[in-house]
């Protein structure tokens, strides 16, 4: 094998078998960076017809490179705006929010992150305007703190949400301190629990048929990954400390050296210590009373790692990990992103999607009739421009004076 996951039937946009879950779903797109439009990624991996609609400047992570693509295009857009048409559209003008309300007939979703108050000042709030002229409409609005309370309105980062809702303070080590999650988690948490909102809505209008507001927020959804760090606290009432690679709860559960490569392994109870022990050839340590059950490992956890490194020491990590795993024992080799993104098993289950010079990480989700996933790489600015607004009703002389007046923007202004 190359290390190169080859293009599957579920991949690209001839072989999609179905039109997907959501087809026939259509969402407005008014997002930028990460939260809103890896939410509607996920919608249109399915099928949802999602019209991404970019403020004169474009979205400003298509500036967050190197690398770039050949359309000058940063890996940060690229990785999370497949499937999407954009329009560039100036929303500052009348004219653009005339065709917003235009592109909003028959829409079953908008989706924005602007500061919570932007779209009321436009007229265009979802209480007072829009759930009058489009009562089946769900607007989700996804900002940093909401538009209510002690932070209501202020703008939200994903590293400084990380650190203000406790994230930050439960990663890395007592020595190294509080530490930022390596990927953009309370963003890319925030794109899916909207995703789920905008379903939950949508499954709830097929009762009412009536839509409703998502009210989104980066500090909710960051603070609800705090689990099981909120949960100690609320029992035991004492601060959770940065554990670094162990579990707080659960011994053994974490990284240890072999003679090859560093490797996670995970004993969920204490018959599945015993099993471990047993297949490492130590049955005598699941005896030890300072081991016998978890709760004495993990008051025990600095010598009980003692043990283990010991063993681990001559071991191949990635041969011994794949026994382990044969064996029924959770355990696996720690990889870099290169290496497992070339993994046979990434190439099996279909996670790297490829489309001409195109290549990203495909859908998690697997449905059995209606499998959805990569459809068309990420568009250019307004790549779609002319071509939305004439499916949507709007004559040749209309677009042309929208774009001579500016509304409708052809190449992003910088």
């Amino acid at each position: 094998m190359d290390g190169t996951p080859k293009l599957t039937e579920t991949t690209g946009p001839a072989s999609t078998p179905s039109a997907g879950a959501l087809a026939g779903l259509r969402v407005v797109d008014l997002t930028r960076v990460l939260g809103g439009p890896y939410c509607t990624m996920v919608l249109s991996d399915h099928g949802a017809e999602v019209i991404k609609l970019e403020p004169p400047q474009g979205d400003e992570v298509r500036d967050w490179g190197p690398p770039f693509n050949a359309d000058g295009d940063a890996s940060y857009f690229v990785g999370v705006n497949r499937n999407k048409r954009s329009v560039g559209l100036d929303l500052s003008k009348p004219a653009g929010r005339e065709v917003l309300l235009r592109l909003l007939e028959g829409a079953d979703v908008l989706i924005e992150n602007f500061k919570p108050g932007s779209m009321e000042k436009w007229g265009l709030g979802y209480e007072a305007v829009l759930s009058q002229k489009f009562p089946r409409l769900i607007h989700c609005r996804v900002s940093g703190f909401g538009g209510e309370g002690p932070l209501g309105g202020f703008p939200g980062y994903d590293a400084v949400l990380q650190a203000m809702v406790g994230l930050m303070s439960i990663n890395g080590t007592e020595e190294s301190g509080p530490t930022r999650l390596g990927n953009p988690i309370v963003d890319i948490a925030t794109g899916l629990f909207s995703t789920i909102a905008i379903l939950m809505a949508l499954h709830e209008r097929e009762k009412s048929g009536r839509g409703q507001y998502c009210d989104m927020t980066l500090h909710d959804c960051g603070m609800a990954l705090l689990h099981p760090h909120a949960a100690n606290f609320f029992l035991s009432g004492k601060r959770p400390k940065a554990t670094g690679n162990p579990h707080p709860n659960l011994a053994p559960y974490s990284k240890f050296r072999t003679a090859t490569c560093e490797i996670f392994v995970a004993a969920g109870n204490d018959p599945a210590f015993r099993k471990f022990c047993e297949f490492l050839g130590i049955p005598e340590v699941a005896k030890d009373e300072r081991f016998a059950t978890n709760g004495q490992r993990v008051i025990n956890k600095a010598a009980l790692t003692e043990v283990l490194e010991k063993r681990f020491a001559s071991e191949d990590g990635h041969e011994l990990t794949r026994r382990m795993l044969a064996a029924g024992l959770p355990a696996g080799p720690v990889l870099h992103v290169d290496e497992a993104m070339g993994a046979e098993h990434t190439a099996f289950r279909n996670m790297v999607a490829e489309i001409g010079a195109f290549r990203a990480l495909n859908t998690p989700i697997k449905l059995s009739r209606t499998p959805g996933g990569a459809r068309s790489a990420p568009p250019r600015f307004n790549q779609h421009g002319r071509e939305v607004l004439a499916a949507r009703g709007f004559t040749e002389a209309e677009i042309a004076a929208l774009e001579q007046d500016g509304v409708l923007v052809p190449a992003r202004r910088k």
